[in-house]
């Protein structure tokens, strides 16, 4: 029996693929989830131990391997620092120590972590429905109360914005014949016992303020025209708030460029630029489409022939403005030269310590397109040039 210390292990639980180093006195557990996990790779380039490589991005995005991650993790050569949790953009590693979330290399060295810029402005924000809409990484937090335009049994329509309004009858028209509390929930019209000693029709119309929302159907269909119902708006816009989770946010920008009142301000971590060199591109397999966590990367739509002018139809295309450059569609694509990815900054903030330049540098090195495999499930890239 192995008695001596540290003990490793590996294990799936769910979506997670838990890495455990166990100690004298401490458990230190990296856990990757492999939902979240895009094969963005830069957890393997980061990791100082080069205990990370990259696995079948493609495939496995794609759904056709089931037995494996994106990233494969040896959970032996693991130090357990923290770096990998910090650098990966789609927060799709924890470590714990002991059961606790714990980031060691911040704690103890002072690595810097990415400074994200993600901002809603409330008092321009319009509480509508678009930046929830758009966003691929469920990054909108968008607690706005429920009407009963879309779910029934909820908010009426006339409470969604900030409205007083008020309902008066002529009771000298009103002749209480009942039409308008046939019309609508919010009116009553109480009549008293009819009664020989009156010899007519006499009562009350009852109106609800809550149940009404100003339709003025009431008004319109009164054949004494003895109903008046006025509403002074407030506040036109819709209560609630709408905010970003930054933890599952990746700075694609498909909510700010989309904000009709332009409310959001979002700045990606990466700068730099991508290609993509269509012409290399056989079409057909879209792995990039596929892997991409943005949604940056499209098939163009075909154009007519007859507006082709002897060019030749662009087959796969990428919207840089929604591009994070994680480098996703890179490690995924099996064409050689098709994508080609330069970055040239990371947004960050803290000191950018030794550890993290070496990192830099790295992430900053042009690579491209070229999936070589030399062992089962690891891939190697194409390395362009030292940046």
């Amino acid at each position: 029996m192995d008695t001596f210390f540290p003990k490793f292990s590996k294990k799936r639980d769910g979506v997670n693929v838990i890495m455990e180093q166990k100690l004298l006195k401490n458990v230190n557990n990296l856990i990757l989830n492999g939902q979240t996990c895009t094969g963005c790779g830069i957890c393997a380039e980061a990791c100082p131990e080069e205990a990370i490589s990259l696995g079948l991005v493609g495939a496995v995005r794609r759904g056709v391997v089931d037995y494996a991650e994106p990233i494969n993790i040896d959970e032996k050569k693991c130090s357990y620092c923290g770096v990998c949790v910090v650098m990966c953009p789609f927060n799709s590693l924890t470590l714990k120590i002991d059961g606790e979330e714990a980031l060691p290399i911040v704690e103890r060295e002072g690595f810097p972590e990415y400074d994200m810029v993600t901002e809603i402005d409330q008092d321009k924000c319009v509480k509508c429905t678009i930046c929830e809409d758009v966003c691929p990484r469920d990054a909108i937090s968008r607690e706005v109360p429920v009407f009963e335009g879309t779910v029934e049994g909820a908010a009426g329509k006339q409470t969604a914005i900030a409205a007083k309004t008020t309902f008066t009858v002529d009771d000298e028209k009103c002749t209480r014949c009942g039409i308008c509390a046939e019309l609508c929930p919010a009116i009553d019209v109480k009549r008293k016992p009819f009664s020989a000693e009156s010899g007519a029709v006499v009562g009350d119309v009852v109106w609800d303020e809550k149940l009404c929302d100003a339709c003025q159907v009431c008004v319109e269909a009164c054949p004494e025209d003895a109903i008046k119902v006025e509403r002074e708006v407030e506040s036109a816009k819709l209560s609630g708030k709408v905010e970003i989770l930054e933890e599952n946010c990746c700075t694609c920008r498909w909510c700010d460029i989309n904000c009709p009142a332009e409310a959001i301000t979002v700045e990606k971590i990466f700068e730099g630029d991508i290609e993509f060199n269509a012409d290399k591109c056989p079409a057909g397999c879209s792995t990039c489409v596929e892997v991409c966590p943005a949604n940056a990367i499209y098939l163009p739509t075909p154009k007519a022939a007859k507006d082709l002018k002897g060019e030749n139809e662009p087959v796969i295309a990428v919207n840089k403005d929604l591009c994070i450059l994680c480098g996703a569609c890179v490690n995924a694509c099996p064409g050689e030269d098709i994508i080609t990815l330069k970055r040239t900054g990371i947004r960050v903030k803290g000191k950018e310590t030794d550890l993290f330049l070496k990192i830099k540098d790295k992430l900053c090195t042009p690579r491209t397109s070229k999936v070589k495999e030399d062992a089962r499930d690891e891939v190697e890239l194409k390395m362009m040039e030292t940046a």
